[in-house]
């Protein structure tokens, strides 16, 4: 069964708004993914302005509860609004459930960002808005564990 987290995208303070969040909870990053991190892709060149915003962080808020975050890229066509700055995100735990998820929530989907398939931070990775507008991400880290 997939365990569910909370996704919460920014403008450019992802970083200063975790910082915030570990006081809050007393709790530690578990690592920062930067944009400059990314490998290079020609079709989607880094804005100059992007390199050192927040790709991907998270903390634990405790055994089973995670908060993630990253910063929107406008450059890249994503800038968080209300609607979009917060997602649901399914951590699932094999391949064929993050498959059967992501079959299920995208039936009649309003919004494909990006369709499942594998990142460098993941095996396997979507982002979606369903039906009914809701935000949903659906991640199977499999063996690509964040450093």
């Amino acid at each position: 069964m997939a365990i569910l987290h909370a996704y919460l995208n920014f403008n450019g303070n992802c970083e200063e708004a975790f910082e915030f969040y570990q006081s809050v909870f007393n709790t530690e990053s578990l690592g920062i993914y930067r944009f400059k991190d990314m490998p290079a892709d020609p079709n989607y060149p880094l804005p100059a302005d992007a390199g050192d915003k927040i790709m991907h962080t998270a903390i634990k808020i405790n055994d089973s509860v995670m908060l993630m975050g990253s910063d929107c890229i406008e450059g890249f066509g994503h800038k968080a609004t209300s609607g979009t700055n917060a997602y649901l995100m399914l951590d699932t735990k094999t391949a064929d459930e993050a498959k059967d998820l992501y079959a299920k929530l995208t039936a009649e989907a309003q919004n494909i960002e990006m369709p499942l398939g594998e990142q460098f931070w993941a095996e396997l990775y979507s982002s979606f808005q369903d039906k009914y507008g809701i935000s949903w991400m659906i991640h199977f880290e499999g063996n690509k564990k964040m450093q």
